[in-house]
This record gives C-alpha cells, structure tokens and sequence, in this order.
C-alpha cells in the first residue's frame, strides 16, 4: 500500500499573503508544499527566489518541495538549500552535469530529484537512480499553472513507477513518484492507478474557496486506489 501525499503548487497562491496561504493549506490536510521556480530563460515565465522560500519557511513545518524551471541550476542549489528547501528536483535538460547536480542537491542536505517534461526521455535516469530520491513526471507543459493535464502523462507515469519498482526491488531505499499538471479531483485517482504516490496541485486546490474540501474530495478518490 503506497502513502499518497498532496502537494499544494504555490504558483496559485495569493501571493498578496503567502505566508497564511502556507499555514491554511497545510492546516487543510496538505502534506508538501510545492515551490515552483522559473526563471524566464529554461521556461517562459518569472516567479520566485530563495528570498521567497526563506520567508515561507517559518510558517510550515511540512516539506518544502522546490522545483526548479532555471537554466543554469548550480548556483541556486546551496541558496534554495540554505533558505529551507528539502527536496529540490530539476530538469535534466537544463543541467551540464545531471550526476553532479544531483550530487551537489544531496551534499547541500537536500532530497534530490528528476523532472522530466512531456517530450523528456525516461532514459536520463538509467544512471543516476542510486542518487534520485524523486522522479516528477510534469503531465503539462512547464511554465504556467491552470493547463489541462495531457493524458499521455499516464503512460510516461506507469513507465517511471516500473524503473522505480524495479530499481529498489534490487537496492532498496524509497523513491517518491510525484505528478504534476492538471492534477484535479476527477482525474488524480487514473494518476494513483498509474503508479504516482505525490500529487502537485495548484489551481484546483487554490482556486477554490474550501481548500479542506477540495483535499478531503481528492484523498476520498485515492482511497480508491488499491
């Protein structure tokens, strides 16, 4: 039985006020919260930094999730680590060195993962598994919350939780699967069913006025899920 844990996007947040945005997710039965970075060169779209992650931080003892959209990605390893991040995941396609940014994630004292985009290879995972400690299979195109989820995503989801199986069946260690895009109530148990464990949502969460609802609806679809 897996543990399925929901992952507000604060890219839907009211930015006006995302510390209480923070607590009031969580305090609706929120697991992680997800921090998505873009940069305006990687993807077409500027969010937000370190300085914004620091600043989030005290309001939450659940996970900092920070998933960077940037190009290069060293450099803001050690300064997302330093302001609270615990897990940071990135492209591989934005890395020179994907083992050696993995590498520096862990060094920093961070959980360490690959995102991989709708026309991304699986195959960049064939020799980094032993450093990954989450694959994000994005079922939208990055850059803008709100798109439609892209229904091909399952097969790339079903694909990632047979390497994941297989690769801790052999070595042990836990890998989380994390889905984001277009993740809503009607749809986030197919997701389940394909082998997702982590569920990013934004705007299906935040743009409702009942966040606890809108939680306790997708957890009751994931009790479905055997």
């Amino acid at each position: 039985m897996r543990d399925f844990r929901i992952a507000p996007s604060l890219l839907s947040a009211d930015f006006a006020c995302l510390g209480q945005e923070v607590r009031d997710v969580i305090a609706a039965g929120a697991d992680i919260i997800h921090f998505d970075v873009m940069d305006n060169h990687y993807v077409p779209n500027l969010t937000v930094g370190p300085l914004v992650c620091e600043a989030i931080r005290p309001h939450t003892q659940a996970p900092i999730d920070v998933h960077l959209m940037v190009k290069p990605v060293d450099s803001l390893v050690p300064m997302f680590a330093k302001a609270g991040a615990d897990i940071i995941t990135f492209h591989p396609e934005a890395s020179e060195h994907i083992d050696r940014t993995l590498g520096l994630i862990k060094e920093s004292g961070c959980k360490a993962g690959l995102v991989f985009n709708p026309g991304t290879s699986l195959s960049y995972l064939d020799h980094v598994m032993d450093k990954i400690d989450m694959v994000l299979i994005m079922s939208v195109n990055p850059g803008f919350g709100g798109q439609s989820f892209i229904p091909h995503a399952l097969e790339k989801v079903r694909a990632a939780r047979q390497r994941i199986d297989e690769y801790t069946a052999k070595h042990g260690g836990e890998i989380w699967l994390e889905v984001d895009g277009g993740i809503k109530v009607d749809n986030i148990a197919a997701v389940a069913a394909a082998g997702a464990d982590t569920f990013v949502a934004g705007s299906a969460i935040y743009g409702q006025p009942d966040y606890q609802a809108v939680i306790a609806a997708m957890r009751a679809e994931l009790a479905k899920v055997a």
